[in-house]
Parts: structure tokens; sequence; C-alpha cells
């Protein structure tokens, strides 16, 4: 990526820092450079707050309008209770006490009750622990989730509203079924992490982990710990995740990865093998999309867990296709006759965007197209659904990059490169997707991670209008949904007296009430199955139901960049080569010559066989 000149020798994101102003600055800078406008939105009002905020309203009518109801104790402690949860906001005995309305004796009577009930726990402030922060029990968030779901069906079947755009009712077709699986909110710790200086994150500058960002406050409340957060953009995130490894002991806690970065990091031994610091059941593994979690793997060991499952899918205008009288396509002549229609420069508009800027950019580009085509980058062995990546530990594979789908890859990248906008080659992730919400690109290969720019925005022209899909497929293929994203996971470095309390958070930040709280403030990835089918996730964006259709189709697929140590090399080579075909430097049969004898020359060198 491009990045802007600072006089400043490290731009990185310090979550820890209270000026918004610099932070925003930092975060600007994280991003490579490149001012975003901030694809997520401010947390908006959930559902489960507004009904919160109807109780207690509708307790202040009824309290007002009829003197002899007095107020309901128990009732406005819980309310005071959970909204204090839902907003990060630390709520002591006294605060509690005061919510009630009830004099103070009786208010301390049904306060000792809700303890005693298990519904309150709570969590000592001070070393002497005399000094107590109240916080909502899992069994209340349970029963709370379950009651505001009734309240609020309750509510659109006795006075309207509730309607889906064909005017029908989800409590009828569904709804009040899926309600019942509902994930509900984080809940705190009982004994609050004790590490000194709190948790320390590394992170990559993008959507999601800047709603980890926004949500820092409440994450702090939930581990009781103080956390510190850095961003870097993609290429030099991987350089600091190095650099810390050569230190004596790990500046971070938790940091993200990449998944091609996997299978160096395991052999560098940048990252600690998860078996050996935790038990792996409590991430419930079964619950993660498949390809997300193996991809985690390297030898059958876990590295990371998923934080991020985002594939790279192609983004449509579903009213320009409709207009124009066009299927969604599924195989790569449909999309080249589609984006041939949808063509218009003179209008302003071009029919498809995509990484092609030199090096890592497009090398992900030819890597991905290379697999549209029925072929992964590696001579991996072929097998039901798409190629065994189990024994890439071994290391006993080679390049396929000059192949003949190799060449078809090549011959199509340049095909899309004439209904492309001008300035295509030095698009990256970002500014593929930017002109596509501008309404401006009829369609973007992007990662689900970046739809936030256009289903964020209601002014953008692709805001309800965007479909879905994975990879159209070349001649003879199957269509794929490449997985990108980020595992998370705990440096080999760190001291030992901190592992503890980096598991414990990094379990937290992993877990299904975690990634829909992401959803709710943002977010379009999800690593879990759980959390694609919650009715409160599914209804904030299509993006979750159909990437989860596509998991189990099994179009969800990550050898297309088998994450062994050579991975970032090869993307490279093939960044630069095929960015001087695109050119007119060189013909494709030379840049695949050049690339496969630059990617043997490299795999030869790490003593790969």
């Amino acid at each position: 990526m491009r990045r802007q000149k600072s006089s400043k020798p490290d731009n990185a994101v310090k979550t820890s820092q209270p000026n918004a102003g610099k932070r925003r600055n930092a975060k600007m800078n994280a991003m490579g450079g490149h001012r975003q406008a901030n694809p997520v939105s401010p947390q908006a009002q959930t559902e489960t707050l507004e009904v919160l905020s109807f109780l207690e309203e509708f307790s202040d009518e009824l309290e007002g309008a009829l003197d002899i109801i007095a107020p309901n104790a128990h009732l406005r402690m819980a309310l005071h209770l959970l909204q204090g949860h839902f907003e990060a906001k630390t709520i002591t005995p006294t605060s509690l006490i005061s919510a009630s309305r009830v004099p103070y004796a009786t208010a301390n009577r049904r306060m000792k009750e809700m303890v005693e009930d298990g519904l309150i726990e709570q969590r000592p402030r001070t070393k002497t622990g005399k000094s107590f922060s109240m916080h909502p029990s899992e069994r209340l968030l349970a029963q709370w989730m379950q009651l505001s779901g009734r309240v609020r069906r309750l509510a659109e079947t006795r006075f309207g509203g509730g309607t889906d755009d064909q005017g029908t009712r989800d409590y009828y077709f569904g709804g009040s079924y899926a309600a019942a699986q509902s994930i509900p909110p984080l809940r705190v710790r009982k004994d609050p992490l004790k590490v000194p200086g709190g948790i320390r994150v590394l992170v990559h500058g993008d959507p999601t982990f800047m709603v980890m960002d926004t949500l820092k406050r409440q994450f702090e409340q939930v581990i009781g710990a103080d956390i510190s957060q850095r961003a870097f953009s993609i290429d030099r995130l991987r350089e600091e995740a190095l650099r810390n490894a050569q230190r004596a002991s790990s500046r971070y806690d938790i940091i993200a990865v990449d998944l091609p970065w996997i299978g160096e990091f395991a052999e560098k031994q940048v990252l600690m093998p998860l078996d050996e610091i935790m038990d792996l059941n409590r991430l419930d593994p079964a619950d993660f999309h498949t390809a997300g979690w193996m991809a985690a793997h390297w030898g059958g060991r876990a590295y990371g867990v998923p934080a991020q499952t985002t594939p790279e899918l192609l983004f449509y205008r579903r009213d320009l296709f409709a207009e124009a009288g066009l299927e969604p396509p599924a195989t790569t002549n449909a999309l080249l006759d589609a984006a041939r229609v949808l063509h218009e420069p003179r209008r302003g508009r071009y029919g498809i965007a995509w990484n092609a800027a030199r090096g890592t950019a497009l090398g992900h580009t030819v890597l991905m197209t290379i697999a549209d085509f029925g072929q992964p980058i590696l001579d991996l062995p072929e097998m039901a659904g798409g190629f065994d990546t189990s024994r890439l530990a071994e290391r006993t594979y080679r390049a396929t990059i000059d192949t003949e789908a190799g060449l078809e890859a090549a011959e199509f990248l340049m095909e899309l490169l004439s209904y492309s906008p001008p300035d295509i080659l030095s698009m990256s992730w970002y500014e593929r997707v930017r002109p596509y919400a501008a309404g401006n690109i009829a369609m973007a290969y992007g990662y689900t991670l970046l739809a936030p720019y256009f289903e964020g925005d209601e002014t953008s022209p692709a805001y309800g209008q965007t479909g879905y899909l994975p990879h159209p497929a070349g001649p003879g293929a199957s269509p794929v949904a490449p997985v990108g994203g980020y595992v998370m996971g705990i440096p080999a470095n760190l001291s030992p007296d901190r592992v503890p309390a980096a598991v414990e958070a990094l379990t937290v930040f992993t877990s299904p009430e975690a990634q829909k709280l992401y959803v709710q403030n943002g977010s379009r990835t999800n690593p879990r199955y759980s959390v694609a089918s919650d009715p409160d996730v599914r209804r904030s964006s299509s993006i979750f139901e159909a990437v989860d259709a596509m998991s189990w189709r099994d179009e969800l697929q990550f050898w297309p960049r088998p994450p062994v140590p050579e991975i970032g090399g090869i993307i490279q080579i093939c960044g630069e080569e095929f960015h001087d075909m695109l050119r007119g430097i060189i013909s494709p049969r030379d840049a695949l010559r050049t690339a496969q004898s630059r990617a043997d020359a490299l795999i030869q060198s790490h003593g790969t066989s």
C-alpha cells in the first residue's frame, strides 16, 4: 500500500491514547496513509437497549399516572444494571440502590435478594475486597435476552411494525424460534485479570479491528483490565510481528496474524502452539467455519484462533444487473460479458474493480485467479471438495505457476483490464471498494470486511443493492470463495507469567458473544456458525447468510493461498511479474515463466524438495 510520509517514526494506532483527533490520524496512517471515511458508523442503539429504555419509560408512565403503583425495585435495579453493562459503565452498590427509587433499607434488601438469587455478580474493586462493582450474571443476561425478544414481538403483534419488504412479520415465519437461539451479551469475568499494564494487542488496521477499538471500554469492563491496542497496515503488521519475535520478551500479549503467514510464523517460532497453553475445547472448534479453523493450523497444531473469517467475494450491483437484463455471473466468461455490458466510461461507470496494485495486492489476485481456474499455486494433491493441505508441514511441495491454468488466469486478467477503471494498476484493498461504494463501479472483488464501506452508508448507491457471490469459475472448475482474514495468537516469547491472562483475553475476544458484538457495531466478518445463525446478526446484513451457505457448499476454501513459509515471497513475485504483464512490458507466457523460475528458486532456498 502507498503511505503518506510522516515526520513521526511510528505511525501505529495506540488505542489507549485519550486524544480522539490523534487517534483518527493514527488510524489513517495504520491503513497505509490513506484517509478513510470510517465505514463503521457510531454505535447505534441496539434492540436490547431500545427495550431497556422502553421498559424504563413505561415504568415512569405507570408510576406517574397511578399514585397507588409503587416503584418495582427489582425491575428498576435490573434495568440499571443491564444498561450499565451494555454501555460499559461501572455500577456500584450505591448507584444501584439509587436507581431503585425506593427507601435505602428496602433497596438494600432487594439488592441482597438479587445477589442471593444469582442475578447479580460482585467484582472486587480494591485489593482489600471491601469495595465491589455490580454486574449482571449470566443467568440475568440470558433471562433478559428472552424477555427483550418477547417484549419486542408482543409490541409488534399488538401495535404493528416489524414487517419486511413483503409485509410479513418474522414472528410468524420463524422469528419466535430463532430468538431462542440468540447469543447472549458478553458477561463480565467474576475475577478481573491481574496483569501488569493490562492486555497489549497488535492488530491489523481494518474495519473489524477498529470496531474492537470502538468497544475497548466495554471489553476492559468484561476482562477487568486495561487494553492497549496498536494497529498497522498489512505489510507493517508482518514486519512488527517478526521484529517482536526477536525481542527477549514480547511487547504484546496477543497478535493478529494473516492466514497465509501461519506456516512461516510457526516455523520461525513467532507463535505458541495453543495446545501447549490451553484446552482447545474451550473454544468450541466445531463452531468455527471449517476453512477458517483449519487455516489456523500448521503440522496438525492450532497456532491461533479465528478472529475474522472474511472470504473474498464478488460484490455486484443487483439493480444494475436487473436494468441490463443480466444474470449474476457464475463463470469467468459470464463475468467478462457482464463487465463489458456495464462498462460505460463516458458516464463515469466502469465494469469491475480488483486488487491490481504492484506487489502484495496483485499477488493475492493472481493466486486467487489461478484458483478460479481450478488449480492451487502449489502442487497439492486433489481431494473431495478441493485440495489437501494437511501435509504442508512436510515441505514436499513445488510451485505451479507456469501451467495451462496459469495461462488461462493470466489471459483472463488481461481481458479484465479492458473493463476496469483507468487507475486499476494502482488499486489495492480499499481503493477497489471505495469507488464501488460511490457508484462508479458495477462489480468489485472484495473481502467481506470491506462491506461496511457501502452497507454502513445509506447514501451509497450500493446500499441495499449489493449481491454476494463466490468467485466465478473458469471452464471445468468450481466456484471458490478464497478465505482470508486473521487469527489471534499468543507470541512464543511472551513472558510465562502473562500467558494465563493472555489466554483468558484471547478466549473472550474470539467468543461468540464478542463476535456478535462486533457485527452489531458494523463488522462484516464472522468466523463462527453460531454467530451467522443468530437472528440479530442475520437481520444486520445478507452477507452472513450468503457466506454461511458458501461454507456449507464447501466453497469457502483456504487452499488458494496455502499458508506455507514461502507464500509471502510467492505472492510478491506474482505481484511483480504479472504487473509487468498488465503494463504490457512482458507477455503472459514470459510472466508465467519468470514467476515460476523465481518461485522455484525461493522454495529451493528454503530447503523444500
